[in-house]
């Protein structure tokens, strides 16, 4: 995947400074998985495509205004919260794992690329009490768990072109895991904004509350 002309295609409006973060993603990536297992060793060639381009899929459905909030529930390797605090800078990110070790190397990850609109907790969700106007996730956990542990955390307090909610990707057969939600739920398909063969199948789950 030639990452630096797809992501010029698909964000245009990026500045050089978001460029060099972007690209310095990998090597950083590459050098930390040596050491804990961040994403899976045998996908880290895909971490453009397949981590930080998918994270990005959230930005084809919402472009969050200045100083929303956001909490990344389940971040793993710092994803999507990573790259999506590149691309919105004036927008603040809390990040959230229950692994100590991977929250510790996200954290330095953060400071390396300078990410100052990002805050990394290792705490369950369940004991965070903050006030946000987006929850975002990437395949964490069933949309129905995540609503029940952290629909607490989502702010009254509207900003965005869109009401407060969750922002959840997800691939795969969702029929009986949306069902409860039928009426609210919106599904949007990434493959309507990414040409990429590995986005045939993923989608960004839209939950308002």
């Amino acid at each position: 995947m030639n990452f630096e002309k797809n992501l010029i295609k698909y964000f245009p409006h990026i500045i050089n400074k978001q460029k060099l973060q972007f690209f310095t993603l990998y090597d950083l990536y590459s050098n930390w998985n040596k050491k804990i297992n961040l994403i899976s060793r045998n996908d880290i060639e895909n971490l453009y495509e397949r981590h930080v381009l998918h994270s990005l899929g959230i930005a084809q459905v919402v472009s969050f205004c200045n100083y929303s909030t956001i909490l990344d529930v389940g971040t793993g390797g710092g994803f999507p919260g990573i790259p999506l605090a590149i691309l919105f800078p004036n927008v603040q990110f809390l990040l959230l794992d229950a692994i100590k070790k991977k929250i510790r190397v996200v954290k330095k990850i953060a400071y390396t690329l300078n990410l100052k609109n990002v805050e990394c907790k290792c705490i369950q969700a369940k004991h965070e009490n903050g006030q946000f106007d987006f929850i975002v996730s990437r395949a964490t956990m069933s949309l129905q768990k995540l609503v029940t542990l952290t629909k607490k955390n989502i702010s009254k307090n509207q900003k965005n072109t869109i009401h407060n909610g969750f922002l959840c990707l997800k691939g795969g057969d969702l029929q009986n895991e949306l069902k409860p939600y039928k009426k609210k739920v919106v599904e949007y398909k990434l493959n309507n904004f990414f040409q990429e063969k590995f986005f045939e199948t993923k989608k960004v789950i839209y939950l308002p509350v």
